[in-house]
């Protein structure tokens, strides 16, 4: 479907293409596309992942790649780390992979950031593609070249910016994923609404019923706006050195409840209680309306996302907080929201002001 490729600025260098399809048959033809035919390839997977697609994808590899081999690890966010990094490099230098061969990330955020990691590290750099199979990951991380991985209680403290060669995304593998897991990926859809498009967010709280049934042409929609918007962001600053920090709404409070909870919570439902602690320091600022504020909580909880959490201590989140990645110069880059779908990079936000916004989602 060539009409449906989007095309992403690559730092500068190149456009890469984003394929919006509904099987895998036309893969080859999108390695081909890019020049990559007659390479040899690695399949990043997981233990969820590969028994449903994994022989599928390498079958149709196979027509463009010179050898095709496989490597899988069990899945999850605790996964995520650089034990199995090694693994990976291991693998690779066995299976005799050189500077020509390619990685391709098949399955989720966690896999896409670990093969992508992989992939920049691994004899200084090869190519790599997405081929996401989950919603948060084919509206958010695969698009964009954030890579890492997990070190000790650290969440993607160690990675890489690394653009993939194409993103190749079938929408019918999200009629896999469970309810949950579903729910996960509403939560950076609602965040990338809110960070610059309002209306973006409020047509796909209309389209409820819609979207909870995964009508193909609603979730077609959502997925292609989601990665036009990031797209942009990441073109006009691929290296986060200041419009891209909006796409971490949510993420600071997100990631501290996150890793509090040993990633017990998937992280899109972390993000969803970030999106509600920001809402309410915004609020209280007078940036929210009270009406904008209920109409945010409102829209993750219609599509069954959490807006609060319980077992944590306000003082542990905060702390938890000093330890993300995003911290400027001890100063932690938090983005507030002034007004729906109009966000902004604010480095003034007071320990007190976090606390309270903490203690709101802990009622």
């Amino acid at each position: 479907m060539a009409e449906e490729v989007l095309k992403v600025k690559r730092s500068g260098e190149f456009y890469y293409p984003i394929y919006f399809e509904n099987d895998f048959q036309g893969l080859a033809d999108a390695v081909r596309a890019e020049g990559l035919e007659g390479r040899t390839v690695c399949i990043v997977t997981d233990s969820n992942v590969a028994p449903l697609y994994a022989e599928e994808v390498k079958k149709q590899l196979s027509m463009a790649a010179d050898r095709v081999f496989l490597f899988s690890f069990d899945a999850g966010e605790a996964n995520k780390n650089l034990d199995t990094v090694q693994k990976l490099y291991e693998t690779l230098i066995l299976n005799k992979m050189d500077r020509k061969g390619i990685l391709v990330a098949l399955g989720g955020g966690v896999v896409g950031d670990l093969a992508g990691f992989c992939a920049a590290t691994y004899l200084r750099g090869i190519d790599f593609i997405q081929i996401p199979t989950t919603l948060l990951a084919q509206v958010d991380s695969s698009v964009g070249g954030k890579t890492g991985v997990d070190f000790q209680q650290y969440k993607n403290m160690v990675g890489a910016f690394h653009q993939p060669r194409l993103v190749y995304m079938n929408m019918a593998a999200l009629k896999s994923l469970s309810d949950a897991e579903f729910a996960c990926g509403m939560g950076e859809v609602l965040k990338t609404g809110l960070i610059c498009d309002g209306e973006f967010f409020r047509s796909v709280c209309r389209a409820k019923t819609s979207v909870q049934s995964r009508e193909p042409g609603s979730l077609a929609a959502i997925i292609r706006r989601c990665c036009e918007i990031k797209a942009g962001v990441v073109e006009r600053d691929p290296r986060e050195q200041g419009e891209r920090a909006l796409l971490n709404l949510g993420h600071t409070v997100g990631h501290a409840v996150e890793k509090l909870m040993d990633f017990r919570l998937l992280h899109g439902q972390c993000v969803s209680i970030g999106l509600a602690a920001a809402a309410a320091i915004s609020k209280s600022r007078g940036l929210l309306t009270e009406a904008e504020y209920k109409e945010i909580i409102s829209g993750c909880m219609m599509f069954d996302l959490p807006t609060c959490i319980s077992g944590l201590k306000a003082e542990d989140i905060l702390a938890a907080t000093k330890n993300d990645k995003k911290m400027d110069q001890g100063q932690i880059k938090f983005i507030l929201m002034k007004g729906i779908g109009r966000s902004f990079v604010d480095k003034t936000v007071t320990d007190g002001e976090l606390s309270a916004g903490i203690r709101e989602i802990l009622k």
